[in-house]
C-alpha cells in the first residue's frame, strides 16, 4: 500500500493534474474519490491537524454555490463548516495530498512537489500544456 494518499475528484482539473504529477514521480498513491467516499469528521479533523490549518482551509468558499450559501461570512462556525463538508462533500477543497513529508491542499497542483519524497523530477506537462518545473525543494 502506498504511503501517499490523494483526496481527489475526477471532475477537477487540479485534482487530475495532481494525481498525474504524483504518478509522474513514479508513485501510485491511494486515491480517495471523496465524492464517493467522503472523509468522516474524525478524518477531517486528522487532516486539519496534520496541515496545522483552520477548518475553513478545507472549504471551497470560492465555488459558485459557496457564494450562494454565504461561505465567505466569518459567522460560519468550525462545527457548522464541518457539518457542511459531511453533508455536502462537494464543498471539500481539493486535492488534499498526504505524504510522509506533510499534508496540504495542493492548489495549484504543483505545490505538492514539496511533499513528494523523491529526487528532483523532469518537467511535467499539465492538461492545459503548461510546464511544471521541479526545483527540487522538499520539506525533508
Amino acid at each position: 500500500m502506498s504511503d501517499i494518499t490523494i483526496y481527489y475528484s475526477p471532475f477537477c482539473v487540479i485534482s487530475r493534474n495532481a494525481l498525474a504529477l504524483i504518478r509522474h514521480a513514479g508513485i501510485e498513491p491511494a486515491v480517495i474519490e471523496y465524492l464517493k467516499t467522503p472523509p468522516s469528521r474524525p478524518k477531517l479533523l486528522e487532516l486539519l491537524e496534520a496541515m496545522q490549518a483552520p477548518v475553513r482551509a478545507l472549504v471551497r468558499v470560492h465555488s459558485p454555490h459557496g457564494a450562494d450559501l454565504g461561505l465567505y461570512d466569518p459567522a460560519w462556525t468550525d462545527d457548522a463548516l464541518l457539518d457542511l463538508l459531511l453533508e455536502r462533500p462537494i464543498f471539500l477543497n481539493r486535492p488534499i495530498v498526504v505524504t510522509p513529508l506533510g499534508t496540504k491542499v495542493c492548489r495549484p497542483s504543483e505545490t505538492l512537489l514539496e511533499l513528494l519524497p523523491v529526487p528532483r523530477l523532469p518537467p511535467f506537462f499539465k492538461e492545459d500544456g503548461s510546464v511544471v518545473v521541479d526545483r527540487g525543494v522538499r520539506r525533508w
